[in-house]
């Protein structure tokens, strides 16, 4: 045996490893919860519904664990990566206007669909079964609400949007203080290392996690639930695969003139865990190598992932908002006129960062409803169904995360298209390219 061929088996075989594919160990959880969802529900076990709950809840409070701190360190040290890259101003100003085209196309889409199906006309739901939220987002609170009024707050209370500012304003200082800062980049790219390796393992749960939030939403939700929703949840659903499967592929083969099946392949492990997790954070460091494995330059890629995690919410932010606007407005019997649906494109645009690539996009919802004026008791109409939609919406949102960077390397002739052109869909591992240097060349 040669040494190439010792070595090679040697990377083979650095451990156990289940031989099922984890996209097939995913579905198999999908799967899996469902059939005990069935049972818990239609028989009463007890037992059973609590088992699911518990293990769907600490799957997620386990992804939430990590979110805060990884924000902030994937954001600062992204920030300063930038100084390795060529026309970094330029790529910053066209992954910026990428994140709002895409997101404008989208919003269209859902008001079109809304308009069309009109979900809230099919449904019995009244404004008696609405309630309001225990807190609405406005533009006040989301201008106000950026600066954070400690340093502590908005880790203990999860404010993402805090956290991404501060951890701006920490990357802009260590640019600006230069060598003297060294030490302290040094200690967060490690820091943040330890986040990506924790959250790995956390994320080969995934199979599990998926059996146990799929199983809690039957068990509390169960079949009837759809009914009232029918149309409004097939709209959000052929809204998001439009996007989704026409709207990105299209993209891709007339503006960055890629073969978007090759997206598909190298994105997908990005794309079913956010299906499953429902987290566009939590997913941020699979998307960031699924970006890196499609050919997008490595320190770019760890400016646009992380910025479109907490950014770019085609799903939650635009088809979501747009389409519950028009089902609230139905259920109120408010009309909705021209000046309302550009308010709608205006809020989805622009307001996209209040969802902070959380769970749900609440936050999102009662932002686009204080600002056409709508009730907020609307949001509550809303909350039972969430969790069921929230998978397509978070799946949509993590693939747009992943394409802006890819169109916009593309476009500026920095894509590794071999790289591209050799996608696969297998898992990505954390390790798979960290030690792999890449340097970003000059923007044509």
């Amino acid at each position: 045996m040669s040494a190439n061929t010792a070595s090679t088996s040697e990377k083979q075989k650095p451990g156990f490893r289940i031989p099922i594919p984890f996209w097939a160990q995913v579905l198999l959880g999908l799967v899996v919860g469902l059939v005990l969802g069935f049972v818990a529900r239609t028989y009463d076990v007890s037992w059973l519904g609590t088992t699911l709950d518990k293990v769907g809840g600490i799957f997620v409070q386990l992804l939430k664990l990590a979110v805060a701190p990884l924000v902030f360190f994937a954001i600062m040290v992204s920030i300063t990566n930038l100084r390795k890259v060529n026309n970094a101003a330029r790529l910053a100003t066209r992954t910026l206007l990428w994140f709002m085209i895409t997101s404008l196309i989208a919003v269209v889409i859902g008001l079109a669909i809304g308009l069309i199906t009109n979900p809230g006309n099919g449904s019995s739901l009244t404004p008696a079964d609405g309630s309001k939220p225990d807190h609405a987002g406005s533009w006040l609170d989301f201008l106000t609400g950026i600066i954070p009024t400690d340093i502590i707050t908005p880790f203990t209370q999860l404010n993402v949007l805090q956290i991404v500012f501060m951890a701006v304003v920490a990357g802009i200082a260590v640019l600006k203080i230069g060598p003297k800062a060294q030490p302290l980049l040094t200690l967060s790219e490690s820091v943040l290392e330890l986040l990506q390796k924790a959250l790995w393992w956390v994320i080969l749960l995934a199979p599990i996690g998926s059996a146990g939030l799929i199983g809690r939403a039957i068990v509390q939700y169960g079949w009837d639930l759809l009914g009232n929703y029918a149309t409004f949840t097939v709209d959000i659903y052929v809204g998001c695969a439009i996007v989704l499967f026409g709207v990105y592929p299209l993209l891709l083969a007339t503006v960055a003139k890629l073969n978007p099946l090759q997206f598909f392949k190298g994105a997908w492990p990005a794309i079913q865990l956010a299906f499953v997790s429902r987290s566009s954070v939590g997913t941020m460091p699979v998307t960031q190598q699924s970006a890196i494995r499609l050919g997008v330059p490595k320190d770019y890629a760890s400016f646009a992932v992380p910025f479109g995690a907490t950014t770019k919410m085609d799903g939650c932010a635009a088809i979501y908002p747009a389409i519950s606007a028009i089902f609230v407005a139905q259920i109120f019997g408010v009309h909705l006129g021209i000046k309302e649906y550009i308010l709608i494109a205006f809020v989805s645009v622009i307001g996209s960062a209040a969802t902070a690539g959380l769970t749900g996009a609440t936050v999102m919802l009662t932002l686009t409803l204080s600002t056409l004026g709508l009730p907020m008791e609307g949001v509550g109409l809303l909350l039972a169904i969430d969790p069921i939609l929230d998978m397509m919406r978070t799946a949509t949102n993590v693939a747009g995360q992943a394409l802006v960077p890819v169109i916009v390397s593309a476009r500026e002739n920095i894509l590794d298209r071999t790289k591209y052109d050799h996608a696969t869909a297998s898992p990505v591992e954390l390790e798979e390219l960290a030690d792999e240097p890449q340097a970003v060349p000059a923007a044509a």
